[in-house]
């Protein structure tokens, strides 16, 4: 899909209220069902909010309630984001400090050249 449609879609989705919004997903994943190409991508926790989602519909919850279990989970998965990423921050440095103490300083004055017997 190219950009300038994402864009009109989500101005059109944008002054809707979430009962309509649910509306609009549904018929969506009803395409998506019907004509996908590829499958969505999407970890663990993408899938898990998903999940938590399609169960609150089924058990027609209010959409209030749906809206902020929603807001809830996103905020979570922000959280677990960071967190990954500095963990994949501590890691790399700690690559980066086993590999300069493994790897012998060059020698402090180059310009002396080899020594003379």
């Amino acid at each position: 899909m190219n950009d300038l449609l994402k864009q009109r879609i989500a101005r059109m989705v944008e002054t809707l209220n979430d009962e309509r919004g649910y509306q609009i997903l549904d018929y969506i994943e009803f395409l998506d069902s019907k004509y996908a190409e590829r499958s969505r991508p999407g970890g663990i926790f993408a899938r898990l909010t998903e999940t938590v989602e399609d169960t609150m519909r089924a058990g027609k919850l209010p959409i209030q309630a749906i809206s902020g279990t929603m807001g809830l989970m996103d905020s979570a998965a922000k959280v677990m984001k960071g967190l990954a990423a500095a963990g994949q921050a501590v890691v790399e440095e700690a690559v980066r400090a086993t590999e300069s103490s493994s790897n012998p300083p060059e020698a402090s004055n180059p310009a002396a050249g080899p020594l003379s017997p």
